[in-house]
């Protein structure tokens, strides 16, 4: 009984950051963060990048596969012909460690990176990367 209410409590939770997630992408201006964007995005031409914003806030195919937690932090889709791919991540105030507590917005500072996927290179810090804020 007690594991079963441990976890309906951390699907709750995870449906409150996949909310909170879902407000921030959308451009919710009191869900503190940050949207960013690799050099490769930067490379597309403007209006192709304003579609890419769109395509990204307006995202809602999430499933097992692509979003096993259920908190809306990450998606992909093909843009004339090229994979692009965002998460978000969920940092303290400082940036620099995990957010203590997600719900907390003062305790949270979320980062929306998107990126070809090209571009991502898990577990290899890539020397001089760079990221660069869009708008929004």
């Amino acid at each position: 009984m007690m594991e079963q209410t441990i976890l309906i409590q951390l699907f709750m939770k995870n449906i409150s950051i996949a909310q909170l997630n879902d407000a921030f992408r959308r451009g919710d201006p009191k869900i503190p963060g940050k949207f960013v964007m690799t050099v490769g995005i930067q490379s597309f031409p403007e209006e192709d990048i304003q579609a890419i914003i769109q395509k990204v806030q307006e995202f809602n195919t999430f499933n097992e596969d692509n979003d096993p937690y259920g908190e809306h932090d990450l998606g992909s889709f093909t843009f004339k012909g090229e994979k692009i791919f965002w998460k978000i991540d969920l940092y303290d105030p400082g940036l620099q460690f995990y957010s203590e507590d997600p719900l907390v917005l003062t305790k949270t500072v979320r980062v929306l990176t998107v990126m070809k996927t090209s571009e991502y290179l898990p577990k290899a810090p890539v020397s001089g990367s760079r990221f660069f804020c869009c708008p929004n």
